[in-house]
């Protein structure tokens, strides 16, 4: 069973090398869409797959820090990096070339880290983020599913190091040390015989009605 969030985000960028000459030559923005897709194979005490309330946690911070900024690929000259450095607070330097298709590939694997770093406390079942979907516009979006994260054609240039918040927006997250705490989980857990402690944890619940 799949539950979806939708969320909104403004940004800017240049898509280089893509056919379309105003893309790939000119800064230019999106209001952005971004359809989140939680899955799992059993409810929980509320008889819900996750509370739409907890979306607001880390998984809404990250996707924040994306809002009013311009984002670039850390393959543009020096040149536009110290440009856009010195000239836009909030900007974000990516591993990829920022298309509709990278950002749904790097959303799906961000958002599953988190959710998979987290310790719910409401008889939740595992959960995945199944899909993701980016609009850059009304009338088109490009989606990511569980299978291409492990497709490394496609993952090739998405990981958790591909993303580089400024200062200005690490300075704006409720938590700053998010991507590095994400990060940190993950490679102590690649390491680790007995699993580390998850990094991000759900309030207790209202338990009202007994179980």
């Amino acid at each position: 069973m799949q539950i979806r969030r939708t969320f909104h985000f403004c940004a800017s960028h240049i898509v280089r090398n893509c056919t379309s000459k105003r893309c790939a030559s000119s800064i230019h923005g999106h209001n952005y869409t971004l359809e989140v897709f939680v899955e799992a194979h059993k409810l929980d005490h509320a008889g819900m797959i996750l509370d739409f309330g907890l979306f607001k946690n880390e998984i809404a911070s990250f996707i924040d820090a994306f809002d009013h900024a311009h984002h670039f690929w850390d393959r543009e000259s020096p040149e536009f990096q110290d440009f856009i450095a010195t000239t836009c607070t909030r900007h974000v330097k990516l591993g990829f070339n920022p298309s509709a298709e990278g950002y749904a590939l790097m959303f799906h694997l961000f958002l599953d880290a988190i959710v998979r770093a987290t310790e719910f406390h409401n008889g939740e079942a595992p959960l995945s983020v199944s899909a993701v979907r980016v609009h850059e516009t009304n009338y088109g979006y490009a989606q990511s599913f569980k299978a291409d994260l492990q497709n490394p054609d496609l993952m090739r240039s998405i990981s958790l190091e591909s993303v580089c918040f400024s200062p200005g927006i690490l300075e704006e997250m409720p938590n700053s040390a998010l991507i590095d705490r994400l990060k940190q989980y993950y490679y102590l857990l690649a390491c680790a015989i007995i699993p580390p402690k998850k990094p991000f944890s759900s309030p207790p619940p209202l338990q009202q009605i007994p179980l």
